[in-house]
């Protein structure tokens, strides 16, 4: 479509984010004993209204289109995730005689997760709608955008196909990429997951799948202990579809920037997704507490230019990035 002055309308930027997201409660990290006080959960609020105040006061939410969350049905949960797994988180999200509730390992959330967690995961699936020009984009006269960003809470990608962990109940990625596959019947997906734990849930859901290309870069021996490990290359149909980069504690911008090019981009090439999920997790950088990377902003602009790249080689710019941790 030719804009006024006969040049190319550049395809737009989807963005979603909700309010209630920031209500999602995980409770306290630690400290829970009687005489000692609670320190606040690592997975807050805090970073995510940062990022997203900022995206505000430098004016770059203007230039976004705003894409709302609609809830994930059970059908599309159940796609990623047993339903022993969603009844359980209905079940526990519902009871309100506890001000907080332990759901796995390193998983606690307060009454009404369950809500909280299906629109994160909704949000998911209605970025991939935009991308893809979609009932979403129809609904609002739209069109297909070149790329999209979920700033969501609670995260996901620690989420396995039975059970929540790691901060994760639903993971958003598995079941947006589920829905991408279902709906609009594509064949090669790819997950590019940065956050600086292993992407373990999202492997484990797409382990035999061809349709799904995982690729996890993430700091070698820390959360989930063993996880992640280069050997670990998917299994049947899927095998040779999981790819594994543990990069050792103390990697910087050279590590990882050297990933990205000798492993990452390689990979896309080879297989020529016709979309790319990309698990945004930024507690790689240097300073976090659950980490010892060091990564600092440059090295993230670089992940986005060289998957942004690999989009519009591949996929026409359908790129759909979930924020994970950081």
């Amino acid at each position: 479509m030719a804009a006024q002055n006969g040049a190319a309308k550049k395809a737009p930027f989807h963005f979603c984010c909700e309010e209630i997201f920031m209500w999602h409660e995980p409770g306290a990290t630690q400290n829970t004993r009687k005489g000692l006080q609670p320190t606040p959960h690592f997975e807050s609020a805090e970073s995510k209204r940062r990022l997203h105040n900022l995206l505000e006061v430098s004016g770059t939410l203007d230039a976004l289109t705003r894409v709302r969350a609609r809830p994930a049905p059970p059908e599309a949960l159940a796609r990623a995730h047993s339903a022993a797994h969603i009844d359980n988180v209905r079940k526990l999200s519902a009871d309100s005689s506890k001000g907080c509730h332990r759901a796995g390992d390193a998983l606690s959330f307060s009454p009404g997760a369950y809500e909280i967690a299906c629109l994160a995961a909704g949000g998911a699936m209605a970025l991939v709608d935009a991308v893809m020009g979609g009932s979403e984009a129809g609904a609002r006269g739209g069109e297909a955008g070149r790329g999209a960003y979920g700033l969501v809470r609670p995260p996901g990608h620690h989420a396995t196909r039975d059970e929540g962990m790691g901060f994760c109940i639903f993971n958003n990625v598995a079941v947006a990429a589920a829905h991408a596959i279902e709906a609009y019947g594509l064949e090669r997906v790819a997950v590019v997951d940065f956050d600086v734990h292993h992407g373990n849930g999202t492997q484990s859901i797409f382990y035999d799948d061809p349709k799904v290309l995982t690729i996890s870069l993430h700091q070698d021996s820390n959360y989930p202990i063993g996880s992640g490990p280069i050997t670990d290359t998917g299994a049947g149909a899927g095998a040779g579809f999981c790819i594994n980069a543990p990069l050792p504690p103390g990697s910087g911008g050279g590590a990882y920037r050297a990933a990205f090019d000798r492993i990452v981009l390689p990979a896309l090439d080879a297989y020529r997704p016709q979309l790319i999920f990309v698990s945004a997790g930024f507690d790689a950088s240097a300073m976090d507490p659950l980490a010892s990377q060091m990564l600092v902003a440059d090295d993230y602009a670089y992940f986005g230019r060289a998957l942004a790249g690999a989009a519009a080689k591949h996929c026409p710019g359908r790129v759909v990035a979930m924020h994970e941790g950081g």
